[in-house]
């Protein structure tokens, strides 16, 4: 069985590809991890966790070539 791990995909990106690679992680659409985020944001959150997530989480591309 193949294990799941958690990506930035190509397809579904729209600005870095985080939203869609936690929606395909945990099985959600996309556009509701998008909404839960601005809302995040709007609330008081921070931009921060985003952008520490486009670095910390890796590329489909860098996973496929390990």
């Amino acid at each position: 069985m193949a294990r799941k791990r958690l990506v930035r995909p190509k397809k579904g990106r729209v600005i870095a590809g985080v939203c869609a690679g936690i929606g395909e992680y945990f099985d959600i659409d996309p556009v509701l991890v998008r909404l839960l985020l601005i809302l995040f944001v709007m609330s008081g959150g921070s931009v921060l966790f985003y952008i520490i997530a486009w670095i910390v989480i890796p590329d489909e591309e860098q996973v496929k070539e390990d």
